[in-house]
């Protein structure tokens, strides 16, 4: 299985929220980004902030592809 982060992309959009903004917001390093940016796995704890700052649940910003 892979990850997959477009819902969180398509929030940032929706929201008008930048990725250096959510960095800024959550405290996460540019190189996580770069991971999620390859979907790339990256810890739950991430994956909890952003929810915390974008005020959703985990399934909002993850989608995860069968192969």
């Amino acid at each position: 299985m892979k990850v997959n982060y477009k819902p969180l992309w398509k929030m940032m959009i929706d929201k008008d929220i930048s990725k250096g903004e959510l960095r800024a917001k959550t405290g996460i390093a540019p190189s996580t980004f770069a991971k999620m940016s390859n979907n790339e796995y990256v810890a739950l704890d991430v994956l909890v902030r952003i929810c915390n700052a974008m005020n959703c649940g985990l399934d909002d910003i993850v989608e995860i592809e069968k192969y």
